[in-house]
């Protein structure tokens, strides 16, 4: 009888999550209910799969609208009328076409056209699929209209959208955030009505007593709509199942290429051990059907490496020794002894992950690439994903929509107020932005980070498409309902830190032509390297992937980690969950102090000696379920995946968690232990890496690590060109200086459009300048590619057409240094050649034109004068900034002697760098403060709540720091007591 329910998932418009509107469905006595979000099909999967656990009957179809203006409805008759649905809407959707008054020929589908619509647009002739919807209001209308003889078409049509009256106002309020207008000017025509409520199932027949056959047409259409899907343990593969013409073929190319490339994997050293592993692994991947995969992850590696791109392979599929040798990732799994069975095992339903990065300049092409090769038969798409309401963004919104001026919307969004003294509307927009947050209401579909389907079937099977500026068709459901319905994901991402190994590299051939040839890939040399293992000691690794920000250079000091298999560990227990659980100071108090580790659960010890028996890595996750609590390595997995994410709280998921402490109730374990045990898991699981996952993280920060070691001015620079990293690049323009690099400002005969080097001079690029226009750039390039240098001011504005703004940027940054004549000198002369429009191409002159020279008054300038124009230009000076503050500073300690003040109080000055917030367990605000020293070392500040409740220091600035000197496993900070930031000069 429920032929037009809509979730949340109807964007900006219904309130009910699928769980629900099951739920009101048995509550109310039906046994079957059609979901028809509007113009959308986020929901249909889950819905099925849920609908099962209710004993209702699910069918699924779409609310063809334009904005809220019903069409049609239609419905699957079976999962071909789903796909026809699904392409229908995509179609629409990609081409931003409006839906027409006729719905489509589509054989598999039940079209059912609202009364209000039909009498707009006289439709009298219906097909054997089309309907006439009838709502409670409409019967009064119905004997006096046209469409009173065809009582062979009408179905009940009562809509479902809100639970209540609560839903109803949320509704308005979603409707006049999608309309961005206030609440106050929205109409009844802009949202839907009130009475979209559920109706019990006897009380809803009774308003259609005296039209018995309109109750029976409804119920014959809704047995005649079959959908299936299979989900969880039972789901069919989905994925591609051929990568070449046969499955043989298919496992004969996968073991060539593994055992082709053993020799240069493993040179002389192959071994029984490595023979049995590939042997297991190809064994499980062919009874797993996981072949395919591991086949077209090898081939867009192989187009990457065809074009010359960089990438770096992770996630858990790092723990197999196939994906070694087909150069999906550069971890050994022997060397690092990795758990087969994260990697892959008989009871696990998905395919290892393999999280491949890609340079951000190069991960388009490779997604390209991948819809070329696998997608021209609709098979491809990216993963879709839920953005929800948050907190700020919510107040935000209902804060436009209730009128509120920006101050207070403001305050509001920061939690900033004293909710006993809100007026009324801001007690609304707190209310509902909570209520939003609650409901866990979604706001718009985005695109995964990284996530690709490639499967058997259309895409359209399964999902409606978006089409977003990318360009790649998206799909409307996540990676959690993608998983339950059998396609696993292949993670395609981008990071940084590629282009900047490549870009150095490119930038060491032009600026050191005589240095050797780097193989870059040499990564066992960089491990067995004194002076990169240095550099991971001292924590100088400012620019390297992974290991540069506060927290991994007080972790990397405290763990004195100087080797490959310690930067392994230290990349996993950097996440938040160790670190939450409290395991991380453990796991440095037991790696100091060896014989601590017996305080382990001794089967924890056995299961983990490397990491002193503390969860370190996903798989430990895995191994405590199993062997611990006697899980099975299905189950197991369940808890693993489970720790994030919408798969938390799952029926399957707390099934198994009853099972943990059952177990171990029956090994008869201490409950407190068992207790503790949990909560480490719970803490982190969600958070930590599996062990071939920070792996290689560590491969990549080794050949930062080894370019910033033997080249450090190139790899600053390709740093600077890639947007840097954990900071802005002032500090990485100071870290160059440390290193003897001469930075300089942008100049227009040596900068180009990014930073370049000549020798140990680096010029920032043009691209730095706040303002600066990137055709202006292109002309002062091009210009002097064709001409050479510019030789004065009026030589450069002979050859470049520019604005008057643009050069005073340029003449304000210093980049005519090169011509000796002062700052304001050339402002006057540049105005004076610019006192009309330039023109648009400068005309190429015979002879050159005498610029009348006038005589100006000699005109003052200073350092402070440079410096402001920098800050304002570029962000930041190009001298110290202690160079800047207006009064002297008394005398205080440098970074390098603190060892001597040791539970000392102290002054010190710092330039703040960087500043993070986080709560205590009693939520109270305490902050981490980084800062630099007089002498550009760096400062590590702790500001407990008291502290941080006084003292803000959150801009930019010298400040004076005043506290004592903690000395915690040999990392070095200030615990503060006062905090004052230094007043600067004047310009």
């Amino acid at each position: 009888m429920l032929l037009n329910c809509h979730s949340y998932f109807s964007l900006r418009y219904g309130m009910i999550p699928e769980k629900d509107l099951l739920e009101l469905c048995v509550q109310n006595d039906y046994n079957a209910m059609a979901l028809t979000d509007i113009n959308n099909t986020s929901g249909c999967l889950n819905f099925i799969r849920l609908a099962e656990k209710y004993d209702i009957k699910p069918i699924v179809g779409i609310d063809f609208r334009n904005g809220i203006q019903q069409k049609f409805v239609g419905l699957a008759k079976n999962n071909t009328g789903f796909q026809e649905l699904n392409e229908y809407l995509s179609k629409h959707s990609h081409q931003k076409l409006e839906f027409p008054d006729q719905a489509p020929m589509l054989e598999n589908v039940f079209f059912i056209y609202p009364f209000e619509q039909l009498l707009k647009t006289k439709k009298e002739v219906f097909r054997p699929n089309e309907y006439i919807g009838i709502s409670i209001k409409d019967l009064n209308r119905v004997q006096f209209s046209t469409l009173r003889d065809r009582l062979d078409k009408f179905v009940i049509l009562h809509p479902v959208t809100f639970r209540h009256k609560k839903d109803f106002s949320a509704h308005r309020l979603l409707r006049s955030i999608d309309e961005n207008t206030l609440l106050s000017k929205i109409s009844g025509f802009g949202t839907g009505e009130e009475t979209e409520q559920i109706l019990p199932s006897n009380i809803l027949k009774y308003h259609f007593k005296n039209f018995d056959s309109i109750i029976h047409n409804t119920e014959k259409l809704m047995d005649e709509c079959h959908i299936h899907f299979t989900f969880g343990e039972n789901r069919e593969h989905q994925n591609l199942k051929i990568y070449t013409q046969s499955e043989a073929e298919d496992y004969q190319r996968l073991r060539q290429k593994s055992y082709d490339a053993l020799g240069y994997r493993y040179g002389d050293n192959i071994t029984d051990q490595i023979f049995d592993r590939i042997s297991m692994e190809l064994e499980m991947i062919q009874k797993q059907n996981f072949i395919p995969f591991f086949l077209v992850n090898h081939d867009i590696v192989s187009y990457a490496r065809q074009k010359g791109y960089f990438y770096v392979g992770r996630g858990s599929g790092a723990n197999s020794i196939v994906a070694y040798l087909l150069g999906i990732t550069n971890v050994d799994p022997i060397e690092l002894d990795l758990y087969f069975e994260r990697f892959i095992n008989i009871h696990r339903k998905n395919p290892p992950d393999f999280d491949i990065d890609f340079s951000w300049k190069d991960r388009e092409d490779i997604t390209d690439y991948i819809f070329k090769k696998f997608g021209t038969k609709g098979q491809a798409a990216l993963l879709g994903t839920y953005s929800t309401f948050q907190h700020s963004a919510a107040v935000r919104e209902l804060g436009k929509v209730f009128g509120l001026p920006t101050y207070e919307i403001d305050a509001l969004s920061d939690g900033k107020y004293d909710p006993k003294k809100l007026d009324q509307l801001s007690g609304l927009v707190i209310k509902y932005a909570q209520y939003f947050q609650e409901n866990n209401q979604p706001n718009h579909l985005s695109i995964h980070a990284g996530g690709i389907l490639i499967s058997e079937r259309p895409i359209n099977y399964f999902s409606a498409t978006d089409l977003p500026p990318k360009g790649f068709p998206t799909t409307q459901f996540d990676m959690v309902i993608a998983e339950d319905v059998g396609l696993n994901k292949y993670d395609i991402l981008s990071q940084r830190g590629l282009a900047k190994i490549k870009e150095t590299l490119e930038i060491i051939k032009y600026n050191r032509p005589d240095a050797p040839e780097i193989d870059i890939d040499d990564v066992k040399q960089f491990k067995l390297d004194p002076k990169i293992n240095n550099l991971i000691k001292q924590a100088q690794c400012i620019g390297c992937f992974y290991v540069e920000s506060p927290a991994m250079r007080m972790l990397l000091k405290k763990l004195e980690v100087d080797n490959y298999l310690g930067l392994v560990a230290a990349s996993s227990i950097i996440r938040p969950g160790v670190a939450k659980s409290g395991m991380m100071r453990e796991y440095i108090l037991r790696h100091q102090d060896h014989d601590r580790a017996k305080d382990a659960h001794p089967i924890l010890l056995d299961l983990m000696p490397e990491t002193y028996g503390i969860m370190v890595y996903q798989e430990d996750v895995i191994k405590v379920a199993h062997y611990f609590a006697g899980l099975t390595l299905g189950e197991a997995d369940v808890i693993r995946r489970g720790m994030s994410g919408k798969f938390r709280g799952r029926d399957e998921f707390e099934f198994v968690k009853a099972k943990f402490f059952k177990n171990c109730k029956n090994k008869k374990y201490d409950p407190i232990v068992t207790g503790q045990i949990w909560a480490q898991i719970a803490s982190f699981a969600g958070y930590a890496f599996a062990k071939g996952h920070s792996a290689s993280y560590a491969v990549e920060s080794y050949q930062t690590l080894f370019l910033k070691a033997y080249y450090p001015l190139e790899f600053m620079v390709a740093v600077l060109n890639n947007g840097g990293g954990f900071y802005g690049p002032e500090l990485y323009v100071h870290e160059a200086r440390m290193m003897g690099a001469n930075v300089l400002a942008p100049c227009v005969n040596h900068s180009n459009v990014q930073a370049v080097i000549k020798g140990t001079d680096i010029y920032l690029g043009m691209s730095a300048l706040n303002e600066i226009e990137e055709k202006t750039i292109i002309k002062i390039i091009e210009a002097r590619e064709a001409e050479g240098d510019f030789t004065s001011l009026n030589n450069f504005l002979d050859r470049v057409a520019i604005s008057i703004e643009q050069i005073t940027i340029l003449i304000r940054i210093d980049a005519f240094r090169f011509t000796k004549i002062d700052k304001k000198t050339l402002l006057w002369k540049a105005h004076f050649r610019l006192n009309k429009a330039p023109q648009k191409v400068p005309q190429k002159q015979l002879f050159q034109v005498e610029v009348k020279e006038f005589d100006l008054p000699k005109f003052e300038t200073s350092p402070t004068d440079e410096a402001y124009d920098q800050i304002e230009l570029l962000g930041f000076p190009l001298c110290s900034p202690f160079d800047l503050v207006k009064n002297p500073m008394s005398k205080s300690v440098m970074s390098k002697d603190l060892h001597q003040y040791i539970n000392q109080d102290i002054i010190q000055y710092g330039y703040l760098v960087a500043v993070k917030n986080t709560r205590t367990s009693k939520g109270e605000r305490m902050q981490f403060g980084t800062f630099l020293d007089q002498e550009g070392q760096f400062i590590d500040t702790v500001h407990f709540p008291q502290v941080a409740a006084k003292y803000n220091f959150s801009n930019k600035g010298v400040y004076k720091i005043y506290g004592k000197v903690i000395d915690e496993f040999g990392f070095l900070s200030i615990e503060v007591t006062e905090i004052v930031r230094m007043d600067l000069s004047l310009r």
